[in-house]
């Protein structure tokens, strides 16, 4: 890694002055980060350098600066692709909702792209057509982000309008309304989604009165004012904490002003108080069931998972790919699908976070097989934790995981999300190069040791959606507080992801 410093005074000297810091890279790979940063020598005349912090890594070579409105930024500079790739995150989402106006996050992120300044929402979104551009944001329960790909060749004009909605929002009532009106129906048809009814009663088992566990209501989004989302605005999309992620041709001396533009008009910080982490609850004696008139049931299980920045965790991710993450590779489609054709498809996933981390998984299952499946699916789990797997099983998941990686990069999309995955879990700027090697350097005492701890039988939560059969003994639900209700998008905990970092995705109305 190397750090330089460069004034802001154009594209093509910057470009020079970056391959003359290349190859003197180059020449004296001894470079000493603890040394200071080398200054060009300053003309009064001339704009405050932009120091650049340069990792070249063996899957990108990413630039680090901070603009000189205080952005802190990641950058991939690809010249020969003309799209420009723009990520920028908050780590404030739907969980700090005040109570009562539950979606109101929602709401706000809904509006980003529907009209800023003087263009109403037909305006705005012709207006990001004539640019082939697009904007759009999104919320987690962790995290608020936004998302803007452009064209370098007009990226100029495509930050003015991205300036314009993160400064000049709307909020328009009829825009408003069909975010209303959309929620509304989306709260009738999570009834018979049983994915949604999957986690709703996870989380009313596992930890009915944190945050995580609160929803939408007709109330909540009846009280929901445009006013109230623009207030919203302004306390989760400030300057503090803002983390920028971007791919694509074009230089930091570039960059930076078209993202200071776009940044002027933020507030500062947020008083939002932090969540608190979540204390699961004990697991369900057996499973619980949720009464859904289906031909077959859907069986979820969820555990107590890893840390991301835990020392087991690679030991974790491999071990997973082996019991449930591999696909046909995996233990749990080997038995359940090809021998015993008790499914169409099993999965298990690592679900990592600021204040949640989880070892779930789930697949459905034909109602009167119900009771086979789950007692198979506790059968591959006590073989795991007893006999461990086996070192052609470890060889196997270590390959794929390492062969395949190189997939997360194909675009340069994939890539800025990857980044801001990484920033986020702050992992470091080195992460993508030590990322392989911590997957190689799994040992089968390590992997057998995490599986002896973790997926013992007893340590997961059953849930089955549907009307199942050969179940002997069912738990049922403890009953939830009054005011407490359960996650928005409580399918998540269900949903199979094989990348470990925290990914941020492609944000939309969806």
């Amino acid at each position: 890694m190397k750090r330089i410093t460069t004034p802001l005074f154009g594209a093509a000297a910057s470009a020079l002055l970056l391959a003359a810091c290349q190859t003197a890279d180059t020449q004296q790979a001894s470079f000493d980060e603890s040394q200071p940063a080398v200054t060009d020598a300053a003309d009064p005349a001339e704009p405050a350098g932009l120091e650049i912090t340069v990792h070249e890594g063996d899957f990108a070579t990413i630039q680090e600066f901070t603009t000189p409105g205080g952005v802190s930024v990641w950058l991939v500079e690809e010249p020969s692709i003309p799209i420009m790739a723009l990520r920028m995150a908050w780590e404030t989402g739907e969980a700090t909702d005040p109570d009562g106006l539950e979606g109101l996050t929602d709401a706000m992120v809904y509006q980003m792209n529907e009209g800023a300044g003087e263009l109403d929402s037909l305006a705005f979104a012709t207006r990001m057509e004539e640019l082939n551009m697009g904007f759009s944001c999104g919320a987690g329960n962790e995290t608020t982000y936004c998302s803007a790909n452009m064209l370098t060749d007009n990226a100029g004009e495509a930050m003015d309008l991205v300036a314009l909605a993160l400064n000049e929002p709307r909020f328009d009532e009829g825009p408003f309304e069909r975010f209303r009106r959309e929620a509304l129906i989306g709260l009738k048809t999570r009834e018979t989604n049983a994915s949604y009814l999957a986690g709703r009663a996870a989380n009313q088992a596992l930890m009915p009165n944190h945050p995580f566990s609160r929803e939408t209501s007709e109330e909540s989004l009846t009280a929901l004012t445009p006013a109230l989302a623009l207030e919203r605005k302004d306390e989760i999309m400030v300057k503090d904490g803002l983390l920028v992620t971007a791919v694509g041709a074009m230089s930091p001396e570039e960059l930076a002003p078209l993202l200071d533009a776009a940044f002027a008009g933020l507030p500062e910080s947020s008083d939002i108080a932090p969540i608190e982490d979540v204390d699961l609850n004990a697991p369900l004696p057996n499973p619980a069931v949720v009464d859904l008139p289906q031909p077959q049931s859907l069986v979820t299980f969820t555990a107590p998972g890893i840390a991301r920045d835990d020392d087991d965790f690679f030991p974790a991710y491999v071990l997973n790919y082996t019991f449930g993450g591999g696909g046909f590779e995996s233990r749990l489609m080997k038995d359940l699908r090809v021998e015993k054709g008790l499914t169409y498809g099993v999965y298990t996933g690592l679900q990592t976070g600021d204040h949640l981390n989880l070892w779930s998984g789930g697949g459905q299952t034909k109602n009167e097989s119900a009771g086979a499946f789950i007692e198979g699916l506790e059968a591959e789990m006590t073989d795991i934790v007893e006999n461990g797997i086996t070192e052609a099983e470890l060889s196997d998941a270590k390959a794929y995981l390492t062969g395949s990686y190189p997939l997360s990069f194909d675009s340069n999309s994939k890539i800025a999300s990857n980044l801001m995955g990484v920033r986020q879990e702050e992992l470091g700027i080195d992460y993508f190069d030590r990322r392989n090697a911590m997957v190689e350097a799994v040992t089968l005492e390590d992997v057998n040791r995490i599986a002896a701890e973790y997926l013992k039988p007893e340590n997961f939560t059953y849930i089955v959606v549907g009307q199942p059969e050969g179940l002997e003994a069912v738990s049922e639900l403890p009953a939830a507080d009054e005011d407490e209700v359960s996650l928005d998008d409580a399918a998540d905990m269900e949903e199979h992801d094989e990348e470990e970092t925290r990914a941020m995705p492609d944000p939309g109305h969806g």
